[in-house]
């Protein structure tokens, strides 16, 4: 059955409607208190996951009979759009004050860590939480710039930490396997280079350990020695 004329004018009166709601809310939270625009923002950011999230036409996970080419072309796309979003909507500079090391698993949303988009964290990931020298370098120079707290964290359902746990796996990802079990002598290095050690010393420092549940972001204590 065919739709009159008036219901495409009904649909857009209705789209014209939810964000003339939106705006007003947006404009109100602008006049309340700091903590309420923070955690309002927050809920928008989650919203617009959730609208994504759902959406296969833009989910590489669906497209694994694409060549990689043409991925390639569809992630060219995709940034070209946020960028010209971000050219619209400049970011406000922030000079971070923590450092967060996390596994480069991308169910890991640094974002939603914390709920705050602003640019005010430095973020070291890489496979498994495991330190090199040149990141221990960088996390250094960061705290000589200004970061008084390191985060190290590890996560729940870790591939990196399963492959170090498994004999044959361990076999086939050598290096992997190797670097997960250097990963509490790499941090005990960190802590021990002087720079780092008189700033934790002098209370100027302060360094936690987290373990992330993969499934909420929710970050939850672990103890210094924990592997």
């Amino acid at each position: 059955m065919s739709s009159s004329p008036e219901q495409p004018n009904r649909r857009r009166r209705a789209v014209l409607a939810s964000v003339g709601l939106l705006l007003i809310a947006v404009a109100a939270v602008f006049i309340v208190n700091a903590r309420t625009r923070f955690v309002v923002g927050g809920a928008m950011v989650n919203l617009g996951y959730r609208l994504q999230d759902p959406i296969e036409a833009y989910d590489f996970h669906h497209a694994h009979d694409l060549p990689p080419d043409e991925i390639w072309k569809e992630l060219q796309a995709q940034n070209h759009m946020a960028a010209e979003v971000r050219k619209k909507f400049p970011r406000t500079a922030r000079h971070p004050l923590v450092a967060m090391v996390v596994c480069m698993d991308a169910r890991v949303d640094t974002n939603e860590l914390t709920g705050d988009t602003r640019k005010y964290y430095y973020v070291v990931r890489t496979a498994g939480s495991v330190l090199e020298d040149h990141e221990e370098d960088m996390l250094e120079l960061a705290v000589a710039n200004g970061v008084k707290v390191i985060v190290l964290t590890t996560h729940t359902d870790c591939a990196a930490e399963k492959v170090a746990a498994d004999p044959e796996k361990r076999k086939l990802y050598p290096a992997l396997a190797a670097a997960v079990d250097e990963r509490e002598k790499r941090i005990a290095e960190l802590l021990a280079r002087p720079a780092i050690a008189a700033k934790i010393a002098a209370g100027q420092l302060l360094i936690k350990r987290v373990n992330i549940d993969t499934m909420n972001e929710e970050l939850l204590p672990v103890a210094a020695n924990t592997k």
